[in-house]
């Protein structure tokens, strides 16, 4: 069984890149709970793998192939913080803005707990402001 660390590192590679979101079953427990951050409002979501996957190729549909970085990752017992930049072209409709086929960058960060080789759970902080900056500039 991989470390939580490297169960991320793995996750980040092979699903959350796009490369291969099918292998998210691999990684992700067969539920899943997201917490995710926007505009400080908490909403948690439940995710399985499958919709996991769909939902890497919604964004590779809005930003096509695009490149993850992993900036930083920190690991404690059995979470691990990681932060990253996403930089794509805006090929498919966002938020409403229309394809410009310009760079977009998205700097995110996330903590996943694992548990038994598998994320269960994770809370998430994307620049969504950030993005959508970019994306009027563009427009």
């Amino acid at each position: 069984m991989l470390s939580p660390t490297e169960t991320i590192r793995q996750f980040f590679a092979q699903v959350r890149s796009g490369l291969n979101p099918d292998a998210a079953h691999q990684f992700m427990a067969e539920q899943v709970l997201a917490h995710q951050m926007t505009a400080e409002n908490e909403t948690t979501v439940k995710r399985t793998p499958g919709n996991y996957a769909d939902h890497v190729r919604e964004m590779m549909d809005a930003y096509g192939a695009f490149q993850l970085e992993i900036q930083e990752i920190i690991a404690q017992e059995n979470r691990v913080y990681v932060r990253w930049k996403q930089t794509g072209q805006h090929v498919g409709e966002v938020d409403g803005f229309a394809p410009t086929g310009r760079t977009v960058i998205e700097i995110a960060s996330a903590v996943y707990r694992v548990e038994e080789g598998r994320i269960v759970e994770y809370w998430i902080q994307i620049d969504r402001e950030g993005i959508r900056a970019q994306l009027q500039r563009n427009a």
